[in-house]
């Protein structure tokens, strides 16, 4: 599960080099701590190149309150309520790190050994209040499977444009393990076993 990441001025940076494109909308630059509800700043497909664009986090419930804001990467396909954004309307949601809380509620942070962002894969679809994105999860790989067993599906930035664009692709990366991460964590539970 991804539940909060973190945006910077580095993420900004790597967007602009990016990004075909940026919508005039975007008037602040969401940075720091991004939770769900809150506007954010991800890459669509838009005249044959990405294009960064502002949405808001997690897709409302219909029949209850709150936000559905992650999907299994394993069955996002099956799912009615996911199928035709998927299939249609993949983007990219660029991130410094994203937290997981382990099952003492402490926090840990994730992050790409090799580079400054990371690109998380997802989905959006149109709502009467506007665009809103869902981030894709899968089994967590070792590197964050010892603090939660779900982890963001994480695309190499040679692959940004396969994953919006590509429809062979979007198979072959919901059934992949991501990259090893880098974690940091202020407090981790030591065992003498």
């Amino acid at each position: 599960m991804c539940g909060r990441y973190f945006a910077d001025e580095a993420v900004f940076d790597e967007i602009e080099k990016i990004a075909c494109g940026i919508d005039g909308n975007i008037q602040e630059r969401p940075m720091g701590d991004i939770c769900p509800s809150q506007a954010a700043v991800v890459l669509i497909g838009k005249n044959q190149g990405l294009y960064a664009e502002e949405m808001v986090w997690g897709f409302p419930q219909y029949h209850q309150k709150g936000l559905i804001i992650n999907a299994r990467a394993e069955t996002v396909l099956e799912r009615k309520m996911f199928r035709d954004s998927v299939l249609h309307r993949r983007c990219i949601i660029p991130a410094g790190h994203f937290y997981e809380w382990d099952s003492d509620k402490n926090k840990a942070v994730f992050l790409r050994k090799d580079r400054p962002v990371l690109y998380m894969a997802g989905f959006y679809s149109h709502f009467e209040d506007g665009d809103r994105f869902i981030i894709i999860t899968t089994q967590a790989n070792d590197s964050v499977s010892r603090v939660h067993d779900r982890m963001p599906l994480i695309l190499e930035e040679n692959e940004l444009e396969a994953w919006v664009y590509d429809d062979r692709f979007l198979d072959f990366a919901l059934h992949r393990t991501p990259v090893e991460l880098q974690k940091h964590q202020e407090y981790e539970q030591l065992s003498l076993f």
